[in-house]
């Protein structure tokens, strides 16, 4: 996996994760079709599996992570999923942050 030269949304999931379940059920669906999903793709990756050829700000250690990745180097993220409601606000959040634009054509 990698996410040089690019801006992605990484998910580090898990077999068994509930909340990665749930995030599946409420937003994954969704996700592609919004300008986040178009500004950063989401990129899956097993925790427990190897690592993106990403330069992490530090370990990964809880799912789900979500990590905003641009040119290969983590700018920001969610640990956790904190519902439906709270997790669009963190994700508009991380944008911002990072002063990445949100596509809002396309």
């Amino acid at each position: 996996l990698s996410a040089r030269a690019e801006t992605v949304l990484l998910m580090a999931e898990e077999h068994g994760c509930a909340w990665c379940a749930r995030w599946d059920a409420e937003i994954s669906h969704i996700y592609p079709k919004t300008a986040e999903g178009r500004t950063a793709p989401l990129v899956r990756y097993d925790l427990r599996g190897d690592d993106p050829d990403v330069t992490f700000q530090r370990r990964v250690s809880f799912t789900p992570t979500f990590i905003l990745v641009e040119d290969g180097v983590e700018v920001a993220r969610i640990e956790g999923y904190p519902g439906e409601d709270f997790f669009w606000a963190l994700l508009a959040e991380m944008f911002e942050q990072a002063k990445i634009p949100v596509a809002e054509t396309g």
